[in-house]
């Protein structure tokens, strides 16, 4: 099974030098013959790891109404319905990962809404949902400070005051990582930084199925971010302190973060 995100602290992946970082090159690559072939699979043998589904059912309703963005092909929502969640909207800005979504969810007779959507303009009233995913590190792969922090901005005001939201991301703090980032640092200061990056933490990593770009953030630039939107931070901590995960899911993803914030039930006093 391919991993989509594996650093490799030894050695730099081959990197497209070429290649502009903007939306269209991320979206040409979810929406790739080889990457949905990928997802479709996870959705069907990987599913729901076991982490999520002890946050999702502590903090989710069956009743709930909830959004997920970068469904990819419904390995999150479908899972959700398989544990008797009724009112899920499933979302990707990906053609062919909605239209796998649609056909696995007829297969297994699932009644799970997938449309197209991009999470930065989500095309929603607002305070619509009593909670929101965005799982897979999803979130981190939209390009730019400034277009994740507009995402964040969107899912807030679509969810009803005192929601729920979850979300995951790697952790550049992660100690294993620290020499592989301290090289990082180096390029940067160097000047010697791919032209495609924008941010100190992107990465364009290349892989059997094409070259992947993700964002690795420091926890408290997530924290200030957060906090910034209005969110209220509940807690953090690595997957693998929630759940031993099974082997297919720690072949499918690496250790990631999981953030669990709230959109807070009254507005703070001025």
């Amino acid at each position: 099974m391919v991993r989509f995100f594996k650093v490799q602290l030894d050695s730099l992946a081959r990197l497209a030098e070429d290649a502009a970082m903007d939306t269209a090159t991320v979206h040409n690559y979810f929406d790739s013959e080889g990457v949905v072939e990928h997802y479709a699979e996870a959705a069907e043998r990987v599913g729901l790891w076991r982490s999520e589904q002890l946050i999702f059912q502590r903090l989710f309703k069956t009743e709930d109404t909830l959004l997920e963005l970068g469904c990819g092909c419904g390995r999150i929502a479908l899972g959700l319905s398989t544990l008797g969640y009724r009112n899920i909207m499933a979302i990707d800005y990906a053609r062919n990962m909605i239209k796998q979504a649609r056909l696995l969810a007829r297969r297994h007779d699932r009644a799970v809404h997938f449309r197209m959507g991009d999470a930065t303009a989500l095309e929603f009233e607002n305070e619509l949902f009593d909670g929101a995913i965005f799982g897979f590190n999803g979130l981190m792969q939209i390009p730019g400070a400034a277009r994740r922090e507009k995402a964040l901005q969107e899912i807030f005001r679509v969810l009803r005051p005192g929601a729920w939201f979850v979300f995951t991301a790697h952790d550049r703090d992660n100690p294993r990582h620290r020499s592989f980032w301290d090289k990082e640092r180096q390029r940067w200061r160097n000047g010697k930084q791919l032209s495609a990056l924008d941010d100190f933490g992107d990465r364009f990593e290349s892989t059997p199925l094409g070259d992947l770009y993700i964002h690795v953030p420091t926890n408290d630039a997530i924290r200030q971010t957060l906090k910034a939107v209005g969110f209220r931070i509940e807690v953090d901590a690595l997957r693998s302190a929630i759940a031993n995960e099974s082997p297919d899911v720690r072949e499918f993803s690496d250790d990631t973060r999981f953030w669990v914030v709230q959109k807070p039930a009254t507005s703070p006093q001025p």
